[in-house]
């Protein structure tokens, strides 16, 4: 049995000072078939939270950062997806944040589930990113990243669900 979940969601684009992007490797524990991929940071919007707040909090639970600035939603999108028996319908709210600092990853609040799901974190430059032909979550993030990479910053969020 699937359940099904609609929840509103923050997610991040976090970039340090040389322009690399944070991701992190997951997997599905329960659905080992389908694969790996790397994804930006993020998760469900707590009630009374602000998607900027859920953005930052997200980045110190996954990935122990906290030496962010957080800056302005610059993409959303809809996507349902499959993950763990469950099946998610995600409005979501993509920021972008810098960070001084590549620092390592160091999860400080992972969910039994995300500790079993994700495995690996690392910064990669547009070009590496490019040439491991990995792939990515948001699905349209290596059509949308180079122009803020390049500092095109969208006065309001462009929507960047899958086709």
């Amino acid at each position: 049995m699937v359940w099904s979940l609609r929840r509103p969601a923050a997610r991040v684009v976090l970039l340090d000072a040389e322009q690399k992007i944070f991701l992190m490797n997951g997997s599905d524990p329960m659905r080992p078939e389908k694969g790996d991929w790397w994804e930006i940071p993020g998760g469900g919007i707590e009630p009374g939270e602000t998607s900027q707040r859920t953005a930052a909090r997200e980045l110190y639970e996954e990935c122990g950062f906290s030496d962010v600035v957080m800056g302005p939603c610059i993409w959303t999108q809809y996507v349902e997806f499959d993950f763990a028996m469950y099946h998610f319908k995600s409005d979501e709210r993509i920021h972008l944040a810098r960070t001084p600092n590549s620092s390592e990853w160091n999860p400080q609040g992972l969910e039994a589930l995300e500790a079993a799901a994700f495995e690996d974190a690392r910064w990669w430059s547009i070009d590496e990113l490019v040439d491991a032909k990995v792939k990515t979550l948001p699905e349209r993030l290596l059509e949308f990243l180079p122009r803020i990479i390049d500092g095109d910053i969208p006065s309001k969020p462009i929507d960047i669900s899958p086709k």
